[in-house]
């Protein structure tokens, strides 16, 4: 009987042809020195450039190399959960294409993992080839999401970690639309430990988060983990009708001890401008949030697959007559 394996590396790609050559062959070869049963789960979240069909070609040499191909992008974090769904190993461990968190600490992952950890993620002492901005607005995401959220999530920690195949059970029983990740990771527990490295820069192409992506992750990890966004506006408006009381107390008191007084049209404009664009932030912070519930209420499928290989029960497009 075929034994099922005992790592499985999961690794989410979009437009990385030019990465996958050095990534399977430095993978592989550490896997091997590894000493143990391995296999290298890809997803193909909707590539534009020829990674399908380099994919193809890798598992036709190396059918421990597993292929699947989703119907469209999904994102990242649609297609990680993708890559999780149908990894089969003891341990799964997600790791970028783009060679950035480096193969290497792997083994020592599974030595960790061995010593009885469920979980051991590697934590960025320094991020090589970011600029100082992204670094900077980086930290400050992870400081206050930290303080806000509900549960701990390390700093400077992406998705590139090992995990215990009762940790991936256990996130495979999450179905929400809205998925960030690291916050799901830390919030299953189990027990966890760190491994620390130095990023790499992206050993070739470019990646595709933009700071408008780059944001829409921060809010979506915000809205996800924290109501504090939600619960802020209690308090903000309970400080905004004690400062109105105290400046009607003023008013009245004025008029007893100075005579009538007509208001200025500066102070009234700001008054008002300053409450209208605080009740325009309040609503959007509820329409994000409402957001979520109506993608959640809606019940569709996290992803599509529209092929797959190497799996157990493998997907195959239709081809026309004449085809392959």
């Amino acid at each position: 009987m075929k034994q099922p394996p005992e790592i499985s590396v999961v690794a989410p790609m979009h437009n990385e042809a030019d990465n996958l050559d050095p990534f399977f062959e430095r993978v592989g070869r550490i896997l091997d020195q590894a000493g143990c049963r391995w296999e290298i789960v890809c997803v193909n979240d909707g590539s534009s450039d020829d990674t399908l069909e380099r994919l193809l070609d890798w598992h036709a040499r190396e059918p421990r190399i597993k292929v699947i191909d989703l119907s469209r992008n999904f994102g990242k974090e649609v297609a990680l959960t993708a890559g999780l769904d149908h990894a089969s190993g003891a341990a799964v461990v997600p790791i970028d294409a783009d060679l950035q968190d480096p193969p290497e600490l792997i083994p020592e992952m599974i030595a960790r993992w061995r010593e009885g950890y469920d979980m051991v993620y590697a934590t960025r002492r320094v991020r090589h080839g970011e600029t100082a901005v992204k670094r900077t607005t980086a930290s400050l995401f992870y400081r206050l999401l930290d303080r806000i959220s509900e549960v701990h999530i390390p700093r400077n920690t992406g998705d590139f970690r090992l995990m215990d195949r009762r940790v991936v059970e256990a996130l495979r029983r999450m179905p929400e639309r809205t998925r960030f990740m690291k916050g799901l990771f830390a919030w299953v527990g189990f027990r966890q430990t760190a491994v620390y490295y130095d990023r790499d820069p992206r050993l070739a192409g470019e990646t595709s988060w933009n700071y408008w992506r780059l944001w829409r992750l921060a809010v979506d990890g915000i809205t996800s983990f924290s109501a504090a966004p939600l619960k802020v506006w209690s308090y903000v408006g309970l400080f905004l009708s004690l400062s109105a009381l105290l400046y009607a107390a003023f008013l009245v008191i004025r008029v007893f001890v100075q005579g009538i007084d007509v208001p200025g049209y500066a102070s009234m404009m700001v008054v008002i401008l300053f409450l209208g664009g605080m009740q325009l932030i309040t609503l959007g912070i509820l329409g994000e949030y409402l957001a979520r519930v109506f993608t959640e209420v809606k019940q569709r499928p996290l992803y599509l697959i529209r092929e797959t290989r190497g799996l157990d029960a493998d997907i195959r497009p239709h081809r026309p007559a004449g085809g392959e």
